[in-house]
This record gives structure tokens, C-alpha cells and sequence, in this order.
């Protein structure tokens, strides 16, 4: 077995994940913080060439995010059951509210995810969730996967790549090339960030350009940032970033919408430079990014301001790639689902971000969850196999 390090961040639910891993399958590993340690900050960009975290270092590999095939490649997965009573793709609120209900209904139950927690992993403050006055999201989840876990579910951290009908029952396919089958499924894969569609952005993931800020941050203690976005997402975001960056660049497409409550703690901050009725135009930089072009929407004059890091807060998109051809999808890509999460195809159900409900919120994720579960136990006795 390798040496294995991991650098890591305070608030960085990817890290969390990583670690989760790693001691899950009993694997001894060194945790470097570099959340205010500049050297080692220093050491873990010279050795992955990013500045986001995790990282991690196994031996010769270096394992960059939280990359479940990547880590199931060096360190292997779980055994596999023959055959589960339900199959649930995801484990943000939905999922893993969806799998605590399976489990006590005493269905074998096996969840397949890339990260646990899905996108409230990235909320720096939750004020609206009930029993708490404010909790982080990386918090929250984490109590909602403590009790997953007390149920004893298996999980695998891996992606989906395909999901087909096998006869009764269910197949779904892994990035990691390994199959799995179901009596029935409940699709809880939420959404990932948007992009901002710029040629050539992808070589700045990791270099200054980030979709979570909670995790990569800190490692801009001090230094000039930009957030992209005008929403709930940007202005909490802007609002964190201003207590540990020098200034902070708000850069928003056309006005700022936002709760009130978030739009007076913003006014306050002074070293927030906001910019409206913008787009970006540009990512400057070679190796790193160093700054960004911004093109007003009504005059077309462009300007340029230099940033060391970017943090996209523009929106986000299902996760229902996979999915197509298998089931009825809205021109948002997100599953056509009827008021108790039934989709058209008996035995399939789906919850939480990534269905046509309307509420895009942690609580009715977390309830739709709960519903797609009870459901499928319904569906698996009125079937005649519960």
C-alpha cells in the first residue's frame, strides 16, 4: 500500500469526502491543511499544478477533486450484492433521505454517487432548513449521511454512465465499467454548476477558476477575487470571500436578485466592487488565471480587471446525461415526474433538483426523497416483490 497524503481545506466537503474514503476502506493517509499554512499551499501546487483542493498523493498518483473512479482505480471498490431491492443514483438531500426511508423499510438498498451531499455541500450558510437556526451545508449533510450510515447502506462512490431495463429488473452501468442491478431505481442526481462557455476554460478549473468556493477559498486569503452571478448562490458567496480577500469583484449579468435579508449584509461590505449589466468576455492568464475581460451588455465597451481567482456562480444543469432515450425529460433536461415522484417507465422514480418539480430547495428535496422511497416500497409489494 502506498504513502498517501491528502491536503485539504477547512470548510472543503470534497476533502471530508476524500477522508471518508479513505478510512471507510481502513487506509492509513498524513492530512496536509493548507487553509492558512502558505508553504504547504506552495507544495501542493507544485506537485498537482492546481490551486483547488483536495489533492491527493498516492504513491507516484496524484488524485485531483474528490475523483471516485480515480480513488476505486488505486485502492478498489466494494463487493456488489446480486441483487437489490432498489437502486438509488445520488446521495444529496434526496438521496440519502430516500435511503434512510428504504433502509427502514428494510429494503436492501445500495446507493451510487460520485460525492455525498450534492450541491448543499457548496452552501456556506443554510438560514431556511427546519431545527436550525443556521448550519453550514457541509454540516448539514453530514448529519444527514451519519444517519445513512448508522442503517448500514452500502454505497458506492463511483459515477453512472448508463441505466438500462433487464428483463424485471434494472441494470446500471459505472464509470468505473462495473454493473449493478435492481428491482427499482429512485434518480436523485441533482445538478452540477454551470459553465461560462468560454473556449478554453477548462484549463483554469483548479488554476484560479472554481465552482466551490467553500472548498478553494481560503487559498485565496488576501488576494483580489471575482464572483460571477447575481443570485442567492453570488451574494453569499461575495459576502464570505469578502472577510478573507482583499476585494472582491461582484460581476453580474443584469441586476442583482436576491433575498433581501443577503442584499443588507452586502451593501455593507466595502470592499465589494460590484459590476452590472456585464458578461465575461475573456479569461486572462497562461498557467494560471490572472484576470478576466468584461463586456457591457448595452455599450459593448470592454474593460479588463485582474483577479487571481474566479468563482462561478452562474446557475446549474441536471445530471441526467445518462439518462437519455430511457426517460421522459422537459426542455430542461430535468425528469418528468408526477406528484409522487412516478415517472412513465413502473419501478423508476426520481426526486430532489432534478426532477420537473418546481421548489428547488434542501427541504423539498429532502421530502421528495422521502416520498420517491415510500413509493418504491409500494411499488415493490403491490408487484409482488416486497
Amino acid at each position: 500500500m502506498p504513502d498517501v497524503r491528502v491536503y485539504t481545506t477547512n470548510q472543503c466537503p470534497y476533502c471530508r469526502m476524500v477522508k471518508a474514503y479513505l478510512e471507510r476502506r481502513k487506509i492509513p493517509y498524513a492530512e496536509i491543511n493548507v487553509s492558512e499554512d502558505a508553504e504547504a499551499a506552495g507544495e501542493m501546487i507544485r506537485i498537482s499544478g492546481q490551486n483547488g483542493v483536495p489533492v491527493t498523493v498516492a504513491g507516484d498518483r496524484i488524485i485531483v477533486g474528490f475523483d471516485a473512479q480515480a480513488l476505486n482505480e488505486v485502492f478498489g471498490g466494494e463487493a456488489p450484492v446480486d441483487l437489490y431491492d432498489v437502486i438509488i443514483l445520488g446521495a444529496g438531500p434526496a438521496g440519502l433521505a430516500a435511503a434512510v426511508y428504504t433502509a427502514r423499510k428494510f429494503l436492501k438498498t445500495l446507493v451510487i454517487t460520485e460525492n455525498i451531499g450534492g450541491q448543499a455541500l457548496e452552501s456556506w450558510a443554510i438560514e431556511n432548513y427546519m431545527g436550525y437556526r443556521m448550519i453550514t451545508g457541509e454540516d448539514l449533510m453530514r448529519r444527514f449521511e451519519e444517519q445513512a450510515r448508522e442503517l448500514h447502506i452500502q454505497l458506492e462512490l463511483d459515477g453512472v454512465a448508463g441505466v438500462s431495463r433487464d428483463g424485471s429488473s434494472f441494470s446500471v452501468k459505472t464509470a468505473t465499467d462495473r454493473s449493478f442491478a435492481g428491482r427499482s431505481l429512485i434518480v436523485a442526481t441533482g445538478k452540477h454548476p454551470r459553465m461560462l462557455g468560454l473556449p478554453g476554460e477548462e484549463r483554469f478549473i483548479g488554476r484560479g477558476l472554481s465552482i466551490c468556493a467553500t472548498c478553494d477559498g481560503p487559498l485565496f486569503r488576501g488576494k483580489n477575487v471575482a464572483v460571477v452571478g447575481g443570485g442567492n448562490s453570488a451574494l453569499q458567496t461575495a459576502i464570505e470571500m469578502s472577510k478573507i480577500a482583499k476585494t472582491v469583484h461582484l460581476v453580474v449579468r443584469s441586476q442583482i436578485r436576491c433575498d433581501a435579508i443577503l442584499k443588507e449584509v452586502y451593501a455593507k461590505k466595502e470592499n465589494i466592487v460590484t459590476h452590472l449589466n456585464v458578461e465575461v468576455s475573456h479569461l486572462y492568464g497562461d498557467q494560471f488565471l490572472t484576470g478576466l475581460g468584461l463586456r457591457h451588455r448595452d455599450t459593448g465597451d470592454e474593460a479588463r480587471i485582474d483577479v487571481d481567482g474566479v468563482f462561478l456562480e452562474i446557475g446549474w444543469l441536471p445530471n441526467t446525461e445518462f439518462l437519455e432515450g430511457f426517460v421522459p425529460m422537459n426542455a430542461g433536461k430535468e425528469i418528468v415526474v408526477d406528484e409522487n415522484c412516478h415517472t412513465t417507465i413502473p419501478g423508476v422514480f426520481a426526486a430532489g433538483d432534478v426532477t420537473s418539480i418546481k421548489g428547488k430547495q434542501i427541504i423539498i428535496a429532502a421530502g421528495e426523497g422521502a416520498k420517491a422511497a415510500l413509493e418504491v416500497y409500494e411499488y415493490l409489494v403491490r408487484t409482488g416483490q416486497g
